[in-house]
């Protein structure tokens, strides 16, 4: 079994449920190590000062912020004055109903694993929020800093998602985003609408796969044993430059169905 993270419980109310905090999360990327091209050696990174060119030890190394064109040199003890409160507490402070957080704010996912002296007390949180259609909003301290979460069920399971603070979020005018001012025309909409209406189907997660990673590691397996490798042939049609958004349209909407695109990714 995993190790926790995080010992706590959660609190609202005057109802305390006693949790540990897991990572739900495991990475499929291949580790891949940087190596000079010329007999293979690890490639180390050195700490070297930008004037000098010399390197420089950790205990030599401090943490400054740049203020009016000057450094401001933090210490630990600034730090330690300026970390959130230690608590062993999720505060859930509010609930809401999911559909009003937007996704943007969504960062990581932990499983609430529930203490085994305690169990009732949980399942009556989650019960309560099945029934209710709501997710706990609420603040808890990791790692000495404060973070923004929500508590909300996953199949029988408490999760507990990180939230971004909205001062994290960029602002879209910071981005080439067409204004509100560039329209659609109505057949548009009304073919992309027939478009998407065409590829509905229920959410299944499991018909995706990490196809890239799987791919590179037989590409990897195969070299190791000395085959070359045969890359994949792409099937997907490319738009012609020429063709009229309308055109584009209506050819998408003579081969478009949720499975054939699956298929047709499969063999790219």
């Amino acid at each position: 079994m995993p190790r926790p993270i995080w010992s706590g419980s959660i609190a609202f109310g005057l109802v305390n449920i006693p949790v540990k905090l897991y990572s739900a999360i495991e990475e499929t990327s291949i580790d891949l190590d940087m190596l000079d091209k010329n007999g293979f050696s690890n490639i180390k990174y050195k700490r070297v000062n930008e004037d000098t060119g010399k390197e420089v030890t950790w205990g030599n190394i401090v943490k400054g912020y740049k203020l009016d064109g000057r450094y401001i040199v933090l210490e630990d003890k600034d730090f330690e004055k300026a970390a959130a409160e230690k608590t062993k507490r999720i505060d859930i402070v509010s609930f809401v109903k999911e559909k009003e957080i937007d996704p943007i704010y969504y960062d990581t996912t932990y499983y609430l694993g529930a203490d085994k002296k305690d169990q009732k007390t949980y399942a009556l949180l989650r019960d309560a929020m099945k029934k209710t259609e709501m997710v706990g909003l609420g603040t808890y301290v990791l790692r000495n800093k404060e973070h923004l979460g929500v508590i909300k069920v996953y199949k029988n399971a408490l999760v507990l998602t990180k939230l971004h603070f909205e001062s994290e979020i960029r602002d879209l005018e910071d981005y080439n985003i067409p204004p509100a001012s560039v329209k659609s025309t109505a057949g548009e909409v009304k073919m992309a609408t027939t478009l998407i209406e065409q590829l509905v189907e229920p959410f299944d997660i499991s018909n995706y796969k990490d196809e890239y990673t799987e791919q590179l590691l037989k590409f990897i397996k195969e070299k190791a044993k000395g085959k070359v490798a045969t890359p994949k042939k792409g099937t997907s049609p490319i738009p012609k430059e020429t063709s009229s958004l309308m055109e584009q349209l209506k050819a998408s909407l003579k081969t478009s169905t949720p499975a054939s695109r699956r298929k047709a990714k499969k063999k790219e």
